[in-house]
């Protein structure tokens, strides 16, 4: 009887502590993938800003970052720029580019400002980018604008090709 108590009594200092432990880091773990779309990048307890990514990245969502990120450090944990073309995207017929747009709400007047920047891929990144502090409940959009492909011209000339078509078949019919 006495071993059975001893055992009990030294099984609870050593079970509770280790599952404490499990349950700590399991905790810990998850705060860093809240739920999808929201990410969590800040360590607990440091000081942080909540943020918003919209737009052509690989991962847009609300993002919790220590405070003094960059734009550019943001982006990368938004996993950056896609890489593909999306239907939504516009045409541009000169050379690729990304437009990031900066939401700002100015509690004092009430009004949402917003800081433009234009980034080409074959140029230097913007200096006043590299510096911008962001602050809470900004909202960071990406807009990629690539050259067209064939497929784009394809599409823009088969819309015109077929109402041609179809015009001159009514009116044909029409005139029989």
């Amino acid at each position: 009887m006495k071993t059975f108590i001893t055992s009990a009594v030294l099984s609870l200092f050593f079970i509770m502590p280790l599952a404490q432990t499990t349950h700590a880091q399991t905790t810990d773990s998850m705060l860093f993938r809240l739920s999808e779309g929201f990410v969590r990048i800040a360590e607990p307890g440091q000081i942080a800003d909540t943020l918003s990514v919209w737009g052509d990245v690989n991962a847009p969502g609300r993002y919790i970052i220590p405070r003094g990120t960059t734009v550019g450090e943001l982006i990368s944990y938004a996993r950056g720029p896609v890489g593909q073309r999306n239907i939504g995207q516009r045409a541009d017929w000169n050379e690729l580019r990304i437009e990031i747009s900066i939401s700002r709400f100015d509690e004092n007047t009430g009004q949402e400002r917003i800081f433009s920047y234009e980034h080409r891929y074959n140029e230097a990144y913007p200096a006043d980018l590299r510096t911008f502090d962001l602050y809470s409940d900004d909202i960071v959009s990406l807009e990629v604008i690539a050259k067209p492909a064939f497929v784009d011209w394809i599409g823009v000339f088969s819309g015109i090709i077929s109402a041609t078509a179809t015009t001159i078949i009514v009116v044909d019919r029409l005139t029989q």
